[in-house]
């Protein structure tokens, strides 16, 4: 269960507190799209969203989105929000998050990975060394796959929870 485990649980990316992790030596944010940053296939950025964007640059964060979604609706977003992507990742599989790394130019140790589902943000960030935050998605609408997978997670959630694995939100 460990490997499921994330470092820390927030309602939300506006509750991650930037300047603790800027203060733990990580440099770069690797961070979901859907139901994380905006609810799922939301085209826009929220205002909230840019402003803590923005905020995350301003303290020298690198940012990227790392997802599993196709290329087309991953780069349209990443463009209007000016960050670079890496779609088709297949988490949980490493080779996403080591794209990411690679691309921002950064180790396991200097980064962080945000997301808001434990099999592929949480299970892929541990299984490649980064410091992993599971979010609470943004909306329940989402993938028709995500919602059978979404039960699964609630009982892992419970389990951590319980057992005094999963960090307060």
């Amino acid at each position: 269960m460990r490997i499921l485990r994330p470092a820390e649980y927030h309602r939300s990316i506006f509750d991650v507190d930037l300047d603790k992790l800027k203060a733990r030596g990580f440099r770069a944010i690797m961070v979901d799209l859907d139901n994380t940053l905006v609810k799922w296939n939301h085209p826009d950025p929220t205002p909230a969203l840019l402003t803590w964007l923005a905020q995350a640059k301003e303290k020298g964060f690198q940012l990227c989105i790392v997802s599993n979604n196709q290329g087309p609706r991953v780069s349209l977003f990443a463009e209007k929000i000016g960050i670079p992507f890496i779609s088709k990742a297949t988490k949980p599989r490493r080779k996403g998050f080591r794209e990411g790394m690679a691309l921002l130019g950064v180790t396991p140790e200097q980064t962080v990975v945000i997301g808001d589902q434990i099999f592929t943000d949480v299970l892929g960030g541990n299984r490649s060394g980064a410091y992993t935050i599971l979010v609470m998605p943004i909306d329940p609408k989402e993938f028709v796959l995500t919602r059978g997978v979404r039960l699964i997670e609630r009982r892992v959630l419970r389990h951590l929870a319980r057992n005094g694995m999963l960090p307060p939100t």
